[in-house]
């Protein structure tokens, strides 16, 4: 009879277990998730995603109405054709006066060779000397004017093109693209309706790598380290589950008080560090879904 009682002793501490005693840590998982908003206000015109659907990075799933951005473009590149015609040709307008310049230069050669010869006085060839003077510096005038309204009118194109350049960039954000690869974990909006800078428009996980995150107590931390290859068991409930090989990939540098949805190997630890380990995904593991890791 002692014997008897003994064993349903044994029996009933092992059905009262809770069942870690065989982990080193638990956790839930988790994965990399970004929300996509948009960088535009407009109407949704387009939006191609559903909850579940598997995207690529890059990908192009919905598109602002780009047509007010679209017009605005047109006026800008017709300034900048405005702009661009109003250039002064400066070879062309200072030809006249280095024409004068040759002819009044032959002229003083001309008046000088007189002069030399007795056949003219000085004053001619003064004259025709000052002449060649001040032809040359209207032509400098000319010069530094139509350089200076071709520096003003570059200018004037150069602020153009760079609100050319803004239009385009807006515009390209009225296009939705897809930020990394992954699946649709939520959807926020529909095609249709108003969005404006910032409105989540839908939110992105990577299901194909995923994390564990658990927790470890002082005296685990000696024995684990970055890198370090662990065994990972997904609990899918009842007596079904799954081993990975994971990897840890971060450790927490500050410690901090055991979540009260988190128990650790040694349960009256009061600061614990957390870990996350990276496990790749089959397709059976979902985001929250419990877990436990042994280390070697």
């Amino acid at each position: 009879m002692k014997t008897f009682a003994t064993i349903f002793l044994l029996i009933a501490c092992v059905s009262c277990s809770d069942g870690t005693g065989h982990y080193d840590a638990t956790g839930t998982f988790e994965t990399t998730e970004v929300v996509v908003s948009s960088e535009t206000s407009g109407k949704l015109l387009r939006m191609d995603v559903e909850e579940g659907m598997r995207l690529k990075a890059g990908q192009t799933v919905g598109v602002v109405d780009t047509v007010q951005l679209y017009l605005k473009k047109l006026q800008l590149e017709a300034n900048a054709r405005s702009v661009q015609g109003q250039r002064p040709d400066i070879r062309k307008q200072i030809a006249a006066t280095q024409e004068q310049i040759r002819q009044a230069e032959r002229e003083r050669d001309r008046v000088k060779r007189l002069f030399e010869a007795d056949a003219a006085n000085r004053k001619q060839l003064d004259d025709a000397e000052s002449l060649l003077q001040v032809l040359r510096k209207q032509l400098d005038a000319q010069n530094s004017t139509l350089q200076n309204s071709d520096r003003s009118l570059t200018w004037q194109s150069s602020s153009v093109d760079i609100q050319v350049a803004q239009m385009n960039d807006q515009l390209a954000k009225c296009h939705i693209t897809v930020p990394m690869q992954g699946t649709v974990l939520a959807q926020y909006a529909e095609a249709g309706e108003f969005v404006a800078p910032g409105t989540p428009l839908f939110r992105l996980g990577d299901m194909e790598q995923m994390y564990l995150r658990a927790y470890i107590t002082s005296d685990q931390l000696a024995d684990v380290r970055l890198g370090q290859k662990v065994k990972v068991v997904a609990d899918y409930g009842g007596e079904q589950q799954h081993e990975y090989e994971g990897k840890v990939t971060w450790i927490s540098d500050t410690s901090e008080f055991t979540p009260k949805n988190i128990l650790t190997k040694d349960e009256r630890a009061n600061l614990v560090y957390a870990i996350k380990v990276s496990v790749r995904n089959d397709g059976m593991l979902k985001i929250g879904m419990y877990g436990g890791i042994v280390f070697d």
